[in-house]
This record gives C-alpha cells, sequence and structure tokens, in this order.
C-alpha cells in the first residue's frame, strides 16, 4: 500500500487528520501548507483542494484501487475511518451517534472557536461587539459539550471515535479562547484522558 499524500498545517483543523493518520496507524507523507504565506492559493495546491483549504489527502489506493482526494477535515476522518474499519461503528445507529456530533463539530465548535481566535487574538482592531457574541456562544457550546461528556468516557458512544478526535485539537486551544477548563469538568476530564493517548499527541505535534 502506497503512502497517503496529507497536505496540512499547524492549525486546529490539520492536527485532526494527522491525529486520524496516527490514529490508524497509516502510511503517510506530510505536505506541509504554510497557510502564513499563502502557498495554499498556489497553483500546485488549488489542483488538490480548489477551496485552497488545508487539510486535504490524496490517497494513491482509493477506491477501485485509483486514486482518490478527499477535502474537509470531517470528511477526511469518515473517509479514513471507513477505509480502515476503524474509529466509525458500521451498525447504523452508533454510526450516527458519531456523525451527528462529528457535525456539531464542524459546524459548531470549529467556526465559532475559530472565530473566537481571530477576534480575541489577531484582529487588528478590537472589536467588542464581536468578541462578546463569539464568546458567549463559545461558552455555550462547551456547556452542550460538558453536558454531553456528564457519565460518558467519550463523546458519542462507549468508545473512541472521530467525533473525539475532531474535537480535541479546539478544545485544546482553550487558552486562546479565554476558556477555564476546571469550569467545565467533564470536558476536562474527556480532555485529560485524551491527551494520554501515545497516538493523539504524536499527532499533535505534526507537523514538526
Amino acid at each position: 500500500m502506497s503512502p497517503i499524500d496529507l497536505y496540512t498545517w499547524k492549525t486546529s483543523n490539520g492536527k485532526k487528520a494527522t491525529i486520524m493518520m496516527e490514529e490508524c496507524e497509516l502510511e503517510y507523507k506530510i505536505h506541509p501548507i504554510d497557510i502564513s504565506t499563502d502557498i495554499q492559493f498556489s497553483e500546485d495546491f488549488v489542483k488538490v483542494n480548489p477551496n485552497s483549504k488545508i487539510p486535504a489527502i490524496v490517497d494513491p489506493d482509493g477506491p477501485n484501487g485509483r486514486p482518490f482526494t478527499v477535502i474537509e477535515s470531517g470528511a477526511i476522518l469518515m473517509y479514513l475511518a471507513e477505509k480502515t474499519g476503524l474509529f466509525l461503528p458500521a451498525e447504523m445507529q452508533r454510526k450516527y451517534e458519531v456523525i451527528q456530533w462529528v457535525m456539531f463539530q464542524m459546524g459548531g465548535i470549529g467556526p465559532i472557536f475559530g472565530q473566537v481566535h481571530h477576534f480575541k487574538r489577531a484582529a487588528k482592531e478590537k472589536v467588542p461587539y464581536a468578541i462578546n457574541r463569539y464568546f458567549k456562544e463559545c461558552r455555550r457550546l462547551y456547556g452542550v459539550l460538558d453536558s454531553r461528556l456528564e457519565g460518558r468516557e467519550y463523546i458519542a458512544n462507549d468508545e473512541v471515535s472521530i467525533a473525539d478526535f475532531c474535537t480535541v485539537p479546539w478544545v485544546f486551544r482553550h487558552d486562546w479562547q479565554e476558556i477555564d477548563l476546571d469550569e467545565f469538568r467533564n470536558v476536562k476530564r474527556w480532555y485529560d484522558n485524551m491527551m494520554q493517548r501515545p497516538a493523539l499527541t504524536r499527532g499533535m505535534n505534526l507537523p514538526d
């Protein structure tokens, strides 16, 4: 089996893909896409992902044995889970327990936490309305996640899944969000447990 080509960078979305590669013990080659240099808009990368976003993968051993490109971090995790038979149950109800929490991360946690990062850290102009709006929603989402994790070890089912892998890199930046995890004891317990996984921590530290 040929290595999968992974185009990624050191962002929360990028770390999802490296976590999954490491957890699945897949052979892969990282192509660093330093988004601070606008290389994601280069002609070569646009051929991989017309949307100029990381991560993206090219699987040389895709369906029917042909190369296959997957863009969007959530789709990459679902694709690799189906390819390997890992971290996404086959049984329909359990499968959609996972998928709905992946969508929660993709549609809620990612965009909102990302806006908090931008307006609190990167924006040239501090806009109190935007900071307050996104921070309030960020805290609400932490509350939803905390309630979900009451009495649970993992987000979706009774075993670790791609729902956990896609959420960890965003909670990792709780300091950027100015969130005290001690206020969300279930999230903190889950997060501390997840960060003990050797493959996950390897993925969190890539690319070098």
